[in-house]
């Protein structure tokens, strides 16, 4: 007979209401962990006391994320116990000395699996900061399930949080991706944790996005962006000038967008592909952004430019690995689509920005001054940005500003040469 289930909250005595008015709230100071882009996307540092979920792909680079996040520590005289799970110590020390991390003498690791076990580690150690790697090879002895189930998963990871706030002691978990795309057995960990962060990229990309998709303590509209080297994960301190390192010049189908990402803006490069569709069946494929709106985007051209896409493939980029949301894209990925079809290149110096309505207007975005700024310092000059925006553009920095009203505005005064029959007025 199996022994009977132990929760979370077994252990702990029943608490007493009290008045709201009563509670004293302290401010506790968040632990710069020393890498710029982890503490941005964290909310300013880490928080004590806090648990942190670390998803993504394998291969991505969350065992190096957290073992250069342990080594920063270290060094700042914290006390971290990294639990190895999945690697033995002597594997994880080899891949700890390619990252010249874990030399200090406050960094600990153990391997081990039984959840009992490893409190009573951290209970003993009290270490300032406790890595799991990763929480799918945790389990508890009194489950009948396997490791990595649902139940195993979700009681050993309120174990866990339920020690972080009594203790203060700030945790960090490793979850896989099932097949499905969800974190560690569907969206159960996402749950329990105060933040969730999760890396992007391309598998056969240098370049990674470290993005908060929940944060209890600070924003989920920042990002940071690191490159896979032979040492481990740097920081990427301009990616803008990086995504635009092998921009192509002279070439049709290209625009520069700034997008913003959190408090962040960034220079994107949007490609276009327009050509005859095989057999008559007309593809729209998007990487980058979503399908749903390239499709709009392409409805709206057909409709109000008379753009003939009705026999045409049409594919639609994100350099970089880069995935936006930001409206601010629209009227880019619109220049885009008509510079491929028209064989026309956009000047180099222009950066393009504006969402577009189903009218084919051109309508106003946030925050442009920064996004300006931004592409001002990497040497553009011409921003063409929607008409209700155009006034701040005059601002101090210098450069031309072309406001438009429309879509078919923007295409005249990118190409003037362009016959009113391709380009028709609104």
């Amino acid at each position: 007979m199996p022994a009977p289930r132990r929760t979370a909250s077994a252990a702990a005595p029943a608490p007493l209401p009290v008045l709201l008015r009563d509670v004293v709230a302290e401010e506790r100071s968040r632990l710069k962990v020393g890498i710029g882009e982890l503490d941005r996307v964290l909310g300013g540092g880490i928080v004590p006391g806090s648990v942190t979920l670390i998803g993504g792909d394998p291969g991505i680079g969350k065992s190096t994320m957290a073992l250069q996040l342990c080594h920063e520590l270290a060094r700042q005289g914290k006390k971290i116990l990294y639990v190895s799970g999945e690697e033995s110590v002597q594997q994880t020390k080899l891949r700890a000395a390619r990252l010249g991390a874990g030399s200090g003498e406050h960094f600990f690791i153990v391997n081990a699996l039984d959840i009992e076990q490893i409190l009573g580690m951290i209970r003993k150690a009290v270490p300032d900061c406790v890595v799991v790697d990763s929480i799918q090879v945790v389990y508890h002895a009194s489950l009948s399930a396997s490791a990595g189930s649902v139940s195993q998963v979700r009681e050993c990871a309120a174990l866990l949080t339920q020690m972080a706030k009594q203790t203060g002691i700030s945790v960090f978990l490793i979850g896989h991706v099932t097949k499905e795309g969800t974190l560690a057995g569907p969206r159960v960990l996402e749950h329990i944790v105060d933040t969730v962060l999760y890396f992007e990229g391309e598998r056969f990309s240098h370049y990674r996005i470290l993005r908060a998709f929940k944060n209890r303590f600070g924003s989920t509209n920042e990002v940071g962006v690191f490159e896979m080297a032979a040492q481990g994960l740097r920081e990427v301190a301009n990616p803008s000038q990086i995504f635009l390192s092998e921009r192509p010049q002279g070439a049709a189908g290209t625009t520069v967008v700034p997008v913003l990402e959190g408090s962040r803006p960034i220079l994107v490069e949007i490609q276009a592909l327009v050509t005859k569709a095989s057999f008559g069946v007309t593809r729209r494929k998007a990487q980058g952004i979503d399908y749903n709106r390239l499709s709009l985007l392409a409805a709206v051209l057909e409709k109000k430019l008379r753009l003939r896409l009705f026999d045409k493939d049409v594919f639609v980029n994100v350099v970089g690995g880069m995935k936006t949301d930001d409206p601010a894209v629209d009227l880019a990925v619109c220049v885009a689509i008509g510079s491929s079809l028209y064989d026309r290149p956009v000047p180099t110096d222009t950066v393009v920005l504006g969402e577009v309505g189903l009218a084919a207007e051109v309508r106003s975005v946030s925050h442009l001054t920064p996004r300006l700024s931004e592409a001002r310092k990497l040497g553009f000059r011409r921003f063409l940005l929607p008409r209700s925006n155009s006034a701040p553009a005059g601002q101090k920095g210098g450069g031309v500003a072309i406001a438009v009203a429309g879509v078919s505005g923007a295409f005249r005064a990118l190409w003037p040469d362009l016959s009113s029959d391709a380009v028709p007025r609104p």
